[in-house]
């Protein structure tokens, strides 16, 4: 248990399924929970539930924002709720005091400048090791199985492309080569290249993506434009691109609507495909990582 957690204002601001179970957690952990977008039910009715995300973080000592994000803007658009107004976290950051710890999965510049500015201590969860690497089991399930959703071939001997080999991509990767595909990794790392080998996948140079053009369904994970329209002319019409890069992902989308190329930005998928699952590992880790912030936190007062 985690009892430095008991009375401690926490704010959330936005939520899937992932985040109502944490919140649940926290408040069973004695956490005093200030919502925005969540739904009255369970432990959660007797949390705080607020309209104004302003009132909601004033007093806290935490602030989370969903794991699936804010849009470039800075704007929350998951809840559970019912209500469609989206929450808007630019708006909320110069209320907080200084290093007051901001948990979000990605934060997009608008709010890392913010951030900064404000001197909030600034955490991505999508970052933590510990979540990534367990995030990236749902989230290659997810692609993979929209790839079998959206293709008349199976994954078994089709020729498959994996850009990118961090932790999702390498996931990826391995699950697609133990289902019998026939599997390229395009990276511009030299070391991912290499690794790419080790799991039985052909290693293709970044620079070198034109020179393959036979892939059947490619998956992008890097989040810069990396499927142009210039690579995209060049692949067969029924191509399927799975992109799960963050933001605008890496491939050029209005080109492959007017190519009749078949391209999916599938985001957020731990919480769509398996949102126990997803919300688990954060259960896991998050209790455990605002114990910290905030033990850190009370230290810092302790020696002013």
């Amino acid at each position: 248990m985690v009892r430095q957690l008991d009375g401690v204002p926490i704010a959330m601001l936005g939520c899937d399924e992932r985040e109502v179970r944490l919140a649940e957690a926290l408040a069973d952990l004695g956490a005093d929970l200030r919502l925005v977008g969540f739904p009255k039910s369970g432990s959660l009715v007797r949390a705080l539930h607020f309209e104004d995300p302003k009132e909601a973080v004033r007093g806290a000592k935490a602030v989370l924002a969903p794991m699936s994000n804010t849009d470039a803007e800075g704007w929350i658009t998951a809840r559970e709720d019912g209500r469609d107004a989206p929450i808007p976290l630019f708006d909320v950051i110069p209320l907080l005091p200084s290093k007051t710890p901001l948990l979000l999965g990605v934060a997009k510049p608008r709010i890392q400048g913010l951030a900064t500015q404000y001197r909030l201590v600034l955490v991505e969860m999508a970052e933590i090791d510990e979540i990534a690497v367990l995030n990236s089991i749902p989230t290659a399930e997810g692609a993979i199985a929209v790839a079998m959703e959206n293709t008349d071939i199976t994954i078994h001997n089709s020729r498959c492309l994996v850009l990118g080999l961090g932790r999702c991509g390498t996931t990826i990767a391995q699950f697609l080569v133990g289902l019998g595909a026939d599997v390229t990794v395009s990276s511009r790392s030299a070391t991912d290249l290499a690794r790419a080998t080790v799991l039985r996948c052909h290693p293709l140079k970044l620079s070198a993506l034109a020179s393959r053009t036979d892939f059947q369904i490619l998956f992008n994970t890097i989040p810069a434009l990396v499927l142009p329209r210039s690579y995209l002319r060049l692949l067969e019409p029924t191509a399927v691109i799975i992109d799960i890069a963050s933001g605008p992902g890496g491939t050029d989308f209005v080109a492959a609507q007017e190519l009749g190329i078949r391209a999916i930005h599938a985001l957020s998928l731990p919480g769509k495909v398996a949102p126990k699952t997803a919300s688990n590992v954060l259960i896991q880790t998050i209790p455990h990582l605002l114990k910290k912030l905030l033990g850190e936190e009370r230290q810092d007062d302790d020696t002013r």
